[in-house]
């Protein structure tokens, strides 16, 4: 490697032994960068983690944030792009497609290839089906409280089992989830979790619906999935840590993203529809130094992209 400043290795984790070898030739070419990447991120890690503990640092590649987006397109543009956002995703092979048969045809394609590769890999898992199943049953609950036990009995297997999946596709980054937020007052509800995709495109294909916004009973679920993965896209790449959760009281008073940072509460209520929300006065009386705001078609691109 004499001479070279990068090594990049795409599809690392098929390479035999490559945790050891990498550590090698870190030791013995301590000015060389290496670069490795691969589809199967979780199966990867373990392969590398040990042996490359203390000279290994790990990115998170999210897929292309309208963040991103904004350094080529203006906010008219983006705009006007919104609905193909909320129903295709972002993946970038999607994004580059020049028809909307050709993205729908892309996303089959991940959704039926390597999407769920590292999960079926994980200790021989053939079960395809149970877990496109799960996906969908969760993609119907976006926005929802969901119940481990509900989805075990509609699956006919075991809650255990229904958790260790959840926490695969978790670390598979094909979900991500939030707790409810709870500290001050004893009717807040925080049992169960909620889970949003990072990717609308994906969730969509699961359901085989690509139909227009107006044609959808869904379009204020897309808006808040699309909101809150592109939310967290932006505060990573800006390097502003946050913590987040969703506030929700027993007789229903709910707000649908809690984050904290900075030592405060700052609460979003997502309204696609022209619908107004009524203020959490009990949220904001509770938390105190806490603020709260309405996320809807008109200021979205600030909240995700300013």
């Amino acid at each position: 490697m004499k001479g070279y400043g990068c090594l990049m290795v795409d599809e690392a984790q098929a390479v035999p032994n490559i945790g050891p070898s990498l550590k090698l030739l870190i030791d013995n070419e301590p000015g060389l960068a290496v670069f490795i990447t691969g589809s199967s991120a979780f199966d990867l890690k373990g392969k590398v983690g040990e042996p490359l503990v203390g000279r290994s640092l790990y990115l998170h590649l999210h897929p292309i944030s309208q963040l991103e987006l904004t350094e080529s397109e203006d906010y008219l543009t983006a705009s006007q792009r919104l609905e193909s956002r909320l129903i295709y995703g972002a993946y970038p092979q999607v994004i580059t497609a020049e028809t909307e048969k050709e993205k729908r045809e892309q996303l089959q394609s991940i959704r039926d290839g390597y999407l769920l590769k590292d999960i079926l890999t994980l200790d021989n898992l053939k079960d395809s089906l149970f877990v496109f199943t799960l996906l969908r049953l969760l993609a119907f609950q976006i926005g929802q409280d969901v119940s481990f036990a509900e989805l075990a009995s509609n699956l006919n297997v075991h809650a255990k089992t229904v958790r260790r999946y959840l926490e695969l596709l978790e670390k598979t980054f094909v979900l991500f989830s939030h707790q409810g937020h709870s500290r001050n007052l004893r009717k807040e509800y925080a049992k169960s979790p909620r889970y949003y995709f990072w990717d609308n495109g994906i969730r969509n294909a699961l359901i085989s619906n690509f139909n227009p916004l107006h044609l959808r009973d869904d379009a204020g679920r897309l808006g808040e999935n699309y909101c809150i993965s592109e939310r967290i896209k932006r505060n990573a790449y800006k390097q502003q840590a946050a913590n987040y959760y969703f506030w929700r009281t027993y007789d229903q008073t709910e707000i649908d993203l809690i984050e904290e940072r900075g030592g405060r509460l700052h609460g979003y209520e997502f309204k696609w529809s022209s619908a107004r929300a009524k203020k959490p006065s009990e949220f904001l009386s509770v938390y105190k130094h806490s603020d709260y705001k309405v996320v809807n078609r008109n200021n979205y691109l600030d909240f995700i992209a300013k």
